[in-house]
């Protein structure tokens, strides 16, 4: 796992300004500075990337808790942004694994500002594969 630390094996990651700093077993953090690629032309972050940014989150803190060559997909997502940032903002970005199952995984995500608070928070349903399935 320590080579997807930074953009997560992901450009788009990095071009958005978001990199993982660490990770243990089912939880990951990332620093994120939004570039003007997550913004809209006002410099706000538009709500899309975070959409991108928790299920990143999240899918990198159940990859740190299943085991070597098996794999998640999101099924499904909900989040909401009760604050706004924008371009340059230094943020921090937690995911967590919830529940997992042989099938099937909860997890949760948060972006939070300097401050620590909640900036746009998620929680999402990952159905899992199993290498030997």
């Amino acid at each position: 796992m320590d080579s997807q630390l930074g953009d997560g094996g992901m450009p788009l990651l990095a071009a958005i300004g978001l990199a993982f700093d660490s990770y243990g077993d089912g939880w990951c953090s990332a620093v994120w500075n939004p570039t003007t690629m997550a913004c809209n032309p006002f410099g706000i972050v538009h709500g899309g990337v975070y959409g991108v940014t928790l299920d990143a989150a999240m899918n990198f803190a159940l990859n740190a808790a299943l085991d070597r060559g098996d794999r998640v997909s999101t099924l499904q997502i909900d989040y909401s942004m009760p604050r706004g940032a924008k371009e340059g903002d230094g943020l921090t970005v937690r995911g967590e694994v919830q529940r997992l199952t042989r099938s099937v995984a909860f997890a949760e995500a948060w972006v939070r500002d300097a401050e620590g608070e909640v900036v746009a928070h998620a929680t999402a349903t990952f159905a899992v594969r199993r290498r030997d399935q």
